[in-house]
C-alpha cells in the first residue's frame, strides 16, 4: 500500500510567491479600457509564473500531489467582463506547465469555491456554477491534463436531504458531459455525511473524496470502517488512485476549522482504517500551513516510526 501526500494551493516555504493574486471587479471598473486588459494580463501572468515556480518546487521536494488555486485567472467568469480571451493569450504558458506536470507524473486537481452549488433551487446559481466549472475545465484543457478532477460538495439541503440529492442528480445532467467526467464529490463537515455522499456518488457514477476531518465532525451515526471499502471502490476503473483529505480541528471550540498542522495521532488513526483495504491512496493535507504541514507530518511520522519504508521524500509504503 503506497501513500502519496499532497497539499493545497500555496507553498509557504516559497516566501512571497502566490498564484492567487486578484483583480477585483470594483478596481477593474475604475480602469480605462486599455488599462483593464493590461491589468488582467499582468495579474494573470504573475499567477502563472508563480504556478510554474510552485510545481517546480513540488518536484524538487518529491511532492507528487497538488491542488491548484481557483484564482489563477482574475475575473475569468465574471459576466460583465467581456472579451477576456485568456485561453488565447496564455495557452502556451499553460501548455508548458502541463508538460512539466506530466513529465514528472504529478497529480493536480482543483476545488471550485463553496458558492458553486449544483443542486441549488435557483436557476441563476446553477448557471453561474456551470460557468465556473467550465473555467476549471479550461485550466485543465490549457494544461493538456485530461486527468484533472474538480472537487465539489453535494450542496444545499434546502427542502430536505433526499430532495436535495434528487435535485443534484437532475441538475448534474444539465452539465456538459466533458465537465461531468471531471467532477468528484466530498462529504461535508455539517450537512451530507459519508453515507449520503456515497449514495449520491453511486447514483452518479462519480468517485467519492473521503474527508476524514469532515467525517469526525459529522459522523451521522455511521462507522467509517463499515463504509471504507465502498468509498474507495468508487475509484475502481479510474486512471488515478483514490484521493482522501485529512486535517485536524483548530481547537475544541472550532472543531470544523482546520488547524495549522496535523497531529500524528489523527493520521495514524486514519491510517488504520485505510489499511483495512490495503490499496494505494493519495492523501491531501488540508492544514493551514500547507506544504510546511505536509513536511512536518512526514518528519513526525519518521520520528515516531522509523521502520516505515519511504519510496521517496513524500511517498510511504505500509
Amino acid at each position: 500500500m503506497r501513500i502519496r501526500f499532497g497539499y493545497v494551493a500555496s507553498a509557504l516555504n516559497l516566501e512571497g510567491i502566490t498564484s492567487s493574486s486578484v483583480l477585483t471587479f470594483s478596481r477593474y471598473r475604475r480602469l480605462s479600457e486599455e488599462e483593464r486588459i493590461n491589468e488582467l494580463k499582468r495579474v494573470t501572468r504573475n499567477n502563472i509564473k508563480a504556478l510554474e515556480i510552485i510545481v517546480k518546487y513540488n518536484v524538487e521536494k518529491h511532492i507528487h500531489f497538488y491542488r491548484m488555486t481557483s484564482k489563477l485567472i482574475p475575473l475569468a467568469t465574471h459576466p460583465e467582463v467581456k472579451d477576456w480571451n485568456y485561453k488565447d493569450i496564455f495557452y502556451k504558458e499553460f501548455l508548458d506547465i502541463g508538460s512539466f506536470i506530466k513529465k514528472h507524473h504529478m497529480r493536480v486537481d482543483t476545488h471550485p469555491d463553496h458558492f458553486n452549488v449544483i443542486n441549488s433551487l435557483k436557476e441563476n446559481v446553477l448557471i453561474s456554477t456551470i460557468r465556473e466549472l467550465k473555467y476549471h475545465d479550461d485550466i485543465f484543457e490549457m494544461l493538456d491534463y485530461p486527468k484533472g478532477k474538480m472537487i465539489l460538495h453535494i450542496g444545499s439541503a434546502q427542502g430536505g436531504k433526499e430532495k436535495s440529492i434528487e435535485r443534484l442528480i437532475k441538475n448534474f445532467h444539465k452539465i456538459p458531459q466533458k465537465i461531468q467526467s471531471k467532477i468528484i464529490l466530498e462529504n461535508d463537515d455539517k450537512t451530507f455525511d459519508i453515507a449520503e455522499t456515497l449514495t449520491a456518488c453511486k447514483r452518479l457514477n462519480v468517485p467519492m473524496v473521503l474527508d476524514y476531518h469532515h467525517y469526525l465532525c459529522n459522523k451521522g451515526g455511521h462507522n467509517l470502517e463499515r463504509y471504507i471499502k465502498e468509498i474507495l471502490n468508487t475509484w475502481n476503473m479510474r486512471t488515478l488512485p483514490p484521493k482522501v483529505h485529512i486535517s485536524g480541528p483548530r481547537d475544541e471550540k472550532n472543531k470544523t476549522r482546520h488547524a495549522d498542522y496535523l497531529e500524528t495521532d489523527i493520521f495514524f488513526d486514519f491510517l488504520k482504517i485505510l489499511k483495512m483495504e490495503n490499496r494505494d491512496v493519495d492523501i491531501m493535507i488540508e492544514s493551514k500551513q500547507k506544504d510546511k504541514a505536509l513536511l512536518k507530518l512526514i518528519e513526525d511520522i519518521k520520528a515516531i516510526n522509523p521502520t516505515i519504508k519511504w519510496i521517496d521524500e513524500t511517498t510511504m509504503e505500509v
